[in-house]
């Protein structure tokens, strides 16, 4: 796939007939040299000229012309308001993706020096606070853009629905292929949920930083804006602990199947936090405990309740391991990971797992995650953990978060709907909605398929209110989409698995319930496939999408 792309951004040097015969003779070699890309079914159903846009997520309010156009041209200016740094830089991101040379990068300068020509405006003068840090208001005139926001964050999500209205070719690399036009119209728009977010599991599988920047570039597209990050599992640990080498010298060697492993370094996970934040993504850091730690066991064997090391594992079952809970070394333990992980981590949660622990009594269960919960507070974070949790007889503190992943039964809407009640907060992750690594059918080779198959429909076509009875929407943060990699190994497997379902699940985190329709959906996603090829993504052509086919310089 680095070599496709990098193939792909040598055609905006080509003749137009050209660069569209070797467009097709990639996607063609591609396609072959993949055991994850499908046969494309012929597409079916009505036709995408029957949409207004191809907006995703679908916006709170969307007003746009069928002929009306703002053209860019060479005079194109970004103009932002006076001393707002942060504005400057998100011009400067936009800039960027139009232009690949000066000459067709459009300068981006402060309101008061800007030339006669054609601007695109990105300003907070005139806001309306009240709709929130992430609103934001667009109004497209053929000689003139303004998009306004009370917040820097606000802009920028202005900005990527920017993005999505100019042409799918703006996404390669080092092509300016004229002309470059939006249509005419207006949109206010602004999130219905708090957290939009997705999570990668770098414990299974490693994925270095580079990888990571990538995934979140494909979350920033679409307005998510929580990164949660598995950590440590029994087959590997991922971050730098200082005090605690073994940890990553020893427990981070492997990974599943018995490759070498690899961890994010102080400076790597610093770098990564600042990428995100960027692009007003919060990464939510996860040690999973006190089950799934094998790892950590394996490095520290103090933290075992019979003091003996096991063996590395590089396996896939679940529920074999636990920390002594009875040994006040786990606790030191623990205090020493929340606390070297919550200082370099600017955002306000940590993830404490929590999840499949099958060798501990519900007592031992509860003893630990009391004491880890105040360990967690005690350094300033806001405990976040997956839904057992709340299936406990666990105080939990004012502010927790119960992740729910498990399809439902009665017994555990029940146990939500109590910690609710008592304070917590809900967001979901349902296994078999919006597990982005459970196959789409019987005949895909990624993935698994233990909550079902989970087609593009199912991943979209559900409401976030009516998952628990019991709930309400006021108690739901939001909607997260979670990526286990025991069978993914590389960035192309990811890739197939994330998309198109990463778009669903951004939509169902950012638009009104009123506004999302599966039958406009597919043909707004059938969209998407030409700016996915452009940024040369292995998606998944469902048969379910009458896919569009890019099109150079129209």
């Amino acid at each position: 796939m680095d070599a496709m792309r990098n193939r792909l951004r040598q055609i905006g040097h080509l003749p137009l007939s050209a660069a569209a015969l070797l467009l097709a003779s990639l996607c063609l070699s591609a396609c072959a040299g993949s055991e994850t890309v499908v046969e494309r079914a012929e597409p079916a159903g009505p036709s995408t000229m029957d949409i207004q846009h191809s907006l995703i997520p679908i916006p709170a309010s969307v007003d746009l012309s069928t002929t009306g156009r703002f053209t860019l041209t060479d005079a194109t200016q970004i103009v932002v308001d006076g001393g707002d740094a942060e504005a400057g830089r998100i011009g400067r991101f936009l800039a960027e993706l139009i232009g690949n040379t000066v000459e067709t990068t459009p300068a981006v300068v402060e309101s008061g020096s800007e030339g006669a020509g054609p601007h695109i405006r990105l300003t907070q003068e005139g806001a309306d606070a009240g709709l929130g840090d992430e609103a934001y208001d667009l109004v497209i005139a053929s000689d003139g853009v303004t998009l306004t926001a009370s917040s820097d964050a606000g802009l920028f999500y202005g900005v990527q629905t920017i993005r999505q209205l100019l042409p799918p070719y703006v996404e390669y690399g080092a092509a300016y292929l004229h002309p470059m036009w939006m249509p005419v119209g207006h949109i206010a728009d602004a999130p219905r949920f708090e957290w939009r977010g997705a999570m990668l599991d770098v414990a299974r599988h490693f994925f270095p930083p580079g990888d990571v920047k990538q995934f979140i570039d494909f979350m920033a597209l679409y307005k998510l804006n929580r990164l949660h990050l598995h950590l440590s599992d029994d087959q590997g640990w991922r971050i730098e602990i200082p005090g605690r080498p073994r940890l990553t010298s020893h427990g981070g060697s492997i990974q599943v199947g018995g490759g070498p492993g690899g961890y994010f370094s102080t400076a790597e996970w610093t770098d990564l936090v600042s990428y995100a934040q960027e692009r007003f993504i919060t990464i939510v850091p996860e040690i999973d405990m006190p089950g799934h730690t094998n790892a950590a066991l394996a490095s520290y064997p103090e933290l075992t309740c019979d003091g003996q090391a096991p063996e590395l594992f590089t396996g896939t079952e679940v529920g074999f391991s636990f920390l002594c809970v009875e040994k006040e070394e786990t606790y030191e333990f623990v205090d020493d990971v929340v606390r070297e992980i919550a200082a370099i981590t600017p955002g306000p949660y940590f993830h404490l797992g929590g999840d499949e622990v099958h060798e501990l009594t519900e007592e031992q269960y509860v003893q630990f995650m009391e004491r880890a919960q105040e360990i967690v507070a005690s350094h300033g974070k806001r405990v976040v953990g997956w839904d057992e949790i709340a299936e406990v007889d666990l105080d939990l503190l004012p502010g927790s978060i119960a992740q729910v992943w498990r399809p439902q039964t009665d017994a555990t809407a029940e146990a939500v709907a109590d910690a609710v009640a008592s304070g917590a907060s809900v967001v979901l992750s349902p296994a078999d909605r919006i597990y982005l690594d459970m196959k789409y059918d019987s005949s895909t080779v990624l993935g698994l398929a233990w909550a079902g198959y989970n087609d593009v429909r199912d991943a979209y076509d559900w409401e976030p209110s009516e998952l628990i009875p019991g709930v309400s929407e006021e108690a739901i943060l939001g909607v997260e989409a979670p990526l286990w990699t025991e069978s993914l190994e590389k960035m192309s497997d990811v890739e197939y698995m994330v998309f198109p379902q990463l778009a669903g699940v951004a939509e169902l985190g950012w638009s009104p319930a009123a506004a999302r329709s599966w039958d406009t959906y597919r043909l707004r996603l059938a969209a998407h496939g030409p700016r996915w090829t452009a940024l040369g993504i292995n998606f998944y052509r469902t048969p379910d999408v009458p896919w569009q086919e890019l099109e150079l310089g129209r």
